[in-house]
């Protein structure tokens, strides 16, 4: 199969290098390789004395940095980021300087028709990371009766108007399946008046959102990683985390505040500046929190 170029703009990467404070010669972590963007920045940053370990659940994101990396020095692993201690373990490697969790959706996915993460996708509703994992988008709204399927809309894409939604998928899925990206899109789209503003969001933002996190069990692992995370960084090594919504920026938050292991560096989270949501608008939503280990 012939992998694509990237398309991904990596999000802040001047805060991201500045906060991670690497030296040369130093370990990092890419939880969420992507396009390769901020692996391409830290392999710079440590030198050829030092490592970065890219982690991705998607294979396809980890072939492509592997092929278009190749010579720096970067290890890279198809995996969930929420096993890098057993992957420390294997790399026989005890703790790390830096880890970088960005949790954006990578631009490659979006324009990858087959993946159903672009809401004119004529391709299947399908919306896994890895998809030999788990069960594909379309199944899962097939599935789940109206008041499920409102629960979950509402839970994770925040949608106010998910019963609407919902009933109208489970009316709509008896004569006509919902199967493609563009069926769901226009169907979300006839259920949620189009916000007024300068840069209204797609009414079908939210609910995309939802089943992608169903479908991914990202919450779930967003969890069980910063419970595990801040063990693998060393004494004064630090984690840098980039959310997009409230669903994820709540519970970092929450960790970097909490953990008494991890000492918070930035009180308030950093925002991209107009000059970046100007040249990359796919960062607008971006907060960035850092903290160290103590």
């Amino acid at each position: 199969m012939t992998i694509a170029p990237t398309q991904h703009v990596p999000v802040m990467p001047a805060e991201v290098i500045h906060w991670l404070a690497l030296r040369p010669g130093s370990t990092v972590v890419d939880c969420t390789l992507g396009g390769g963007g901020h692996t391409r920045l830290l392999a710079e940053q440590v030198g050829p004395d030092g490592l970065v370990i890219g982690i991705d659940r998607d294979p396809v994101a980890v072939e492509r940095v592997a092929e278009t990396l190749r010579g720096l020095p970067i290890k890279v692993v198809a995996s969930n980021y929420s096993d890098l201690p057993e992957i420390l373990e294997q790399l026989e490697i005890e703790a790390v300087d830096g880890i970088l969790l960005d949790l954006g959706l990578s631009s490659d996915q979006l324009a990858d028709p087959e993946r159903g993460f672009s809401f004119e996708s004529d391709g299947p509703l399908d919306l896994r990371f890895n998809t030999e994992e788990g069960k594909p988008a379309w199944k899962l709204i097939e599935r789940l009766g109206a008041e499920d399927l409102a629960d979950m809309i509402y839970a994770y894409g925040e949608e106010r108007f998910s019963r609407r939604i919902a009933r109208k998928i489970v009316e709509q899925r008896h004569a006509n399946p919902i199967r493609t990206s563009r069926d769901l899109a226009r169907l979300v789209r006839s259920c949620v008046p189009r916000a007024k503003g300068r840069a209204p969001i797609d009414p079908a933002t939210r609910t995309f959102q939802a089943l992608r996190i169903a479908v991914n069990e990202e919450l779930k692992w967003l969890d069980v990683s910063l419970a595990r995370l801040p063990g693998c960084l060393k004494v004064g090594g630090r984690i840098v985390a980039i959310s997009f919504h409230s669903l994820e920026d709540r519970p970092v938050k929450t960790t970097f505040v909490q953990d008494q292991r991890l000492r918070v560096l930035t009180p308030k989270p950093l925002r991209p500046s107009d000059e970046e949501v100007q040249r990359n608008p796919r960062s607008r939503s971006a907060k960035l929190r850092a903290a160290e280990r103590v």
